[in-house]
C-alpha cells in the first residue's frame, strides 16, 4: 500500500504502530506497552502530520468497531499508510478482550484489508488472533473464549446493544467474517514455547490457513507467544498479547515510562457504557453517597424536540456540586431498560442521542473546571474525546488492569492540561470510579 501522500516521521522510526477499533481500547493497549516499558502516544484518530516526538509504539485510536465494514475498513487502511510511513516495523491490530463484532465484522474484514494491503511484505500472508486478557478474566481455551468462568455467550455479552456475541467459539466468529481459512493454535501447543508456536504456524500455512485463533489462559501463556511472533508484519489481537512483544525490541519495563503532570482541578464521572461491570460501578458511587444525575434518553430526545437545553439544565446541576468532590453523569441502565428505550427511539438513534449528550455534558464540565475525568464506555469515550477536540495522549499509570490515567490537552481546559481515563465499560473493579481519583492523588 503506498504511503506516497503522506509526509515521513521526521524523529526516530517506531517498533510498533498500532489500530485500535475504538478509543477505549487504544488506551486499554496503550496502558499495557507503557507497562513493560514502552514509551507510547496514543493518536485519536489517524494523524494529519508526521509525529513529532519519539516513540516506541504509536496507538491510533479509531472509533471504528460499529461502523459499517468498508468505513471501518477505510479508516483503518488510512492509519496503516501513516504508520507506515513513520516506520513502523510491526502493525498490531486491537480489538476487543471480548471480540464484540457482529455476523458481518469488523474483526475479520479490517483483518484480512490490513492482509491485503501488506501482501508485498514477506510473512503477512498468515496472521495470529486471540483477545485473551487474563488480568481481565477474558481466557481462551480451545478456542472459546471465556469471561470468568464462564463462556462469553453467558458472561452478559449476549445481550450487548450493539455487538450481541452468541457464540463462544472464536474460530467458528472469525471464519463466518473472513475468505481466508482460520485455524487454532491450541493450549498445548502455546504450553511449548516458542519453537512449538513457530512450528505450528508452519504446520497451518502448508494447511492453507491464513488466521489462527491462539489459546492463552494465563500470562505467562502470553510471555511465550510474544517470541513467537517476532518478525511477523500483521498482529491481531485484545491487548493481553502486548505484554511480550516490548521484549522482541530489547526494551524491559521502566517506572518512568507512565509519569504524568501532578492532578489539579474538580473531578467528575460520565458514564454511558450498560455493561454489567458499568452498572454495578455506577451503584457503588452511588451507595457510597456520590452525587449522580441519570440521564433518561427519551426525556433528552422530548427536549430536543421542544427545543429545551437539556445539557445546560445537568450542566446547572452539577456546577455547585463540583466542589464539594466528584460527581457522575450517566446512561447506563440494566438490558430491559436499554432494550425499552430503543423500542422507543431506534436502536442507533438512541445510541447516536446518549452519545452527542455526554460529550456535550464531558465538554461542559471541562469548562467549569474539572480537569480529572473519567469516562465509561468505548462509543461514549470516543465522542467525549472528539468533542473536547483531543488530538493526542500521554500514558500514565494504571487504575485496574487495562485502565490507565492519561493527560492531554484541550482548549476547554483553557490550555490546562486534562487527566482523563477511557474505561471499557466492562473493564473495572466495582469501586472504580472513587478509586480513579485516589490513585491520581
Amino acid at each position: 500500500m503506498s504511503s506516497a501522500a503522506i509526509e515521513p516521521a521526521s524523529v526516530g522510526a517506531m517498533f510498533l504502530g498500532c489500530i485500535a477499533d475504538d478509543f477505549t481500547g487504544a488506551t486499554d493497549l496503550a496502558n499495557n506497552l507503557v507497562r513493560a516499558g514502552m514509551r507510547v502516544v496514543q493518536a485519536m484518530g489517524v494523524p494529519t502530520q508526521p509525529l513529532d516526538t519519539d516513540a516506541d509504539a504509536v496507538v491510533v485510536a479509531l472509533k471504528s468497531r460499529t461502523l459499517p465494514v468498508n468505513e471501518a475498513i477505510a479508516q483503518s487502511l488510512a492509519a496503516l499508510r501513516w504508520l507506515q510511513a513513520q516506520g513502523a516495523q510491526q502493525i498490531y491490530f486491537k480489538y476487543c478482550s471480548t471480540f464484540d463484532s457482529t455476523a458481518q465484522g469488523n474483526i475479520g474484514p479490517v483483518t484480512e484489508a490490513l492482509m491485503d494491503a501488506l501482501a508485498e511484505v514477506p510473512g503477512s500472508d498468515f496472521t495470529i488472533a486471540t483477545p485473551a486478557f487474563p488480568d481481565n478474566q477474558r481466557t481462551v481455551f480451545k478456542g472459546h473464549l471465556f469471561v470468568g468462568d464462564v463462556l462469553l455467550n453467558e458472561s452478559g455479552m449476549q445481550n450487548h446493544p450493539l455487538t450481541p456475541m452468541s457464540d463462544a467459539n472464536l474460530v467458528r466468529v472469525l471464519q463466518a467474517q473472513c475468505r481466508r481459512k482460520v485455524g487454532l493454535i491450541d493450549y498445548q501447543v502455546v504450553a511449548q514455547g516458542e519453537a512449538a508456536i513457530r512450528a505450528r504456524i508452519g504446520q497451518l500455512r502448508a494447511q492453507g490457513v491464513g488466521l489462527a485463533i491462539v489459546d492463552a489462559i494465563s500470562n505467562d501463556d502470553l510471555l511465550r507467544l510474544g517470541p513467537a511472533l517476532k518478525g511477523m508484519p500483521l498482529l491481531t489481537a485484545g491487548s493481553g498479547v502486548a505484554i511480550g512483544l516490548p521484549a522482541n525490541f530489547g526494551i524491559a519495563p521502566s517506572s518512568t515510562a507512565s509519569a504524568l503532570p501532578a492532578a489539579t482541578g474538580l473531578q467528575a464521572v460520565v458514564s454511558g457504557s450498560c455493561s454489567l461491570a458499568t452498572n454495578r460501578q455506577v451503584q457503588a458511587f452511588i451507595q457510597a453517597g456520590g452525587p449522580a444525575l441519570r440521564l433518561d434518553p427519551v426525556q433528552i430526545a422530548a427536549q430536543e424536540a421542544a427545543g429545551v437545553d437539556g445539557v445546560a439544565e445537568v450542566l446547572a446541576w452539577a456546577e455547585p456540586l463540583l466542589r464539594q468532590g466528584p460527581v457522575l453523569v450517566y446512561s447506563s441502565a440494566d438490558t430491559t431498560a436499554v432494550k425499552s428505550v430503543q423500542g422507543q427511539l431506534g436502536v442507533d438513534a438512541a445510541g447516536a442521542l446518549v452519545e452527542r449528550t455526554l460529550a456535550a455534558i464531558a465538554r461542559g464540565l471541562v469548562t467549569l473546571g474539572v480537569r480529572q475525568l473519567v469516562v465509561a464506555g468505548g462509543e461514549t469515550s470516543g465522542a467525549c474525546v472528539q468533542a473536547l477536540a483531543i488530538t493526542q495522549m500521554k500514558i500514565g499509570p494504571q487504575i485496574d488492569p487495562g485502565v490507565p490515567w492519561c493527560h492531554a490537552h484541550t482548549e476547554a481546559a483553557s490550555g490546562e492540561g486534562l487527566h482523563l481515563t477511557l474505561k471499557s465499560g466492562n473493564f473495572g473493579s466495582d469501586d472504580f470510579f472513587t478509586k480513579a481519583f485516589a490513585r491520581l492523588a
